[in-house]
């Protein structure tokens, strides 16, 4: 009873913290199950992972689709270009040892940290524009704020199919990529990129999901999706109202130490 009191409280606290800077929670979680279980295989670790991740999207997709955030369009676009990666990357998680992925999530979270510390804050203006972009998008949201900006849809799908993999293969959902490029390389408000990833969040780890569900391997860890999930559902809905009363600087800020500390953390043993 403990423990499941306790991974409601994770769940909790990973999906506020996940919802609140767009990135899912999976980037938080897979460092603490990775160690929770030292000796868990990698594919068991971003099932869990994963699953949570999808319940953490959903829960905070259906929080920012109230306040109107979420580019649906181009949610739909990237999602498509993402699912196969998707599959494909939750099908090749068993074939990665365990050293290598531990490995692997301290770096990448180390890299995507350092990268948000050193680039200049984002422009975060309710209107945005870029020349380049051939895609044009308005949105009003629930505040009567309106966001107008550009991008060009060709890079985001070029590069959804990579986050897929990635996404799926370690398990974190995909949030800590995502945001990135769509702030900085396809010029999204903050806000509405926290939003919109989500959005994808919720379609990739659902694909994501069932197919670990497909091989079997979800069924291994259901004794800690079931406390996780109750405790992200709750936290999403919690982070997607404090993203109201923080700006976009400061939300970039806090998934870029974030990331850090996670990342440092997990590559201790091999500093």
């Amino acid at each position: 009873m403990l423990h499941f009191l306790l991974f409601v409280l994770l769940g909790l606290g990973v999906g506020a913290y996940g919802t609140l800077i767009g990135a899912g929670g999976g980037f938080l979680l897979v460092p603490i199950l990775i160690w929770l279980y030292p000796n868990a295989r990698p594919e068991l670790l971003a099932s869990v992972s994963l699953a949570v991740v999808f319940f953490n999207a959903l829960s905070g997709s259906i929080a920012y689709g109230r306040l109107r955030r979420i580019d649906y369009r181009t949610g739909l676009i990237f999602s498509a270009a993402a699912l196969p990666g998707a599959v494909l990357g939750a099908l090749s998680t068993e074939y990665i040892p365990r050293q290598i992925f531990d490995v692997i999530i301290g770096s990448l979270l180390i890299i995507a940290a350092v990268f948000l510390l050193l680039r200049p804050n984002p422009r975060i203006s309710s209107t945005v524009t870029n020349k380049g972009g051939a895609h044009h998008v308005v949105i009003k949201d629930s505040s009567g704020v309106i966001y107008r900006f550009s991008y060009n849809p060709q890079i985001g799908i070029g590069l959804s199919f990579g986050i897929g993999y990635l996404s799926s293969v370690l398990g974190i959902g995909g949030g800590i990529i995502h945001v990135p490029v769509l702030v900085h390389l396809l010029n999204f408000p903050v806000h509405i990129a926290t939003a919109t990833s989500h959005f994808i969040l919720a379609l990739v780890a659902f694909s994501g999901t069932a197919t670990h569900l497909a091989t079997g391997t979800l069924f291994q860890g259901m004794g800690d999706i079931v406390p996780l999930s109750i405790g992200v559902v709750v936290g999403a809905q919690v982070g997607a109202r404090l993203s109201n009363r923080l700006g976009g600087p400061a939300i970039i800020r806090g998934l870029a130490l974030a990331l850090l500390l996670v990342g440092l953390r997990t590559l201790w043993h091999f500093l």
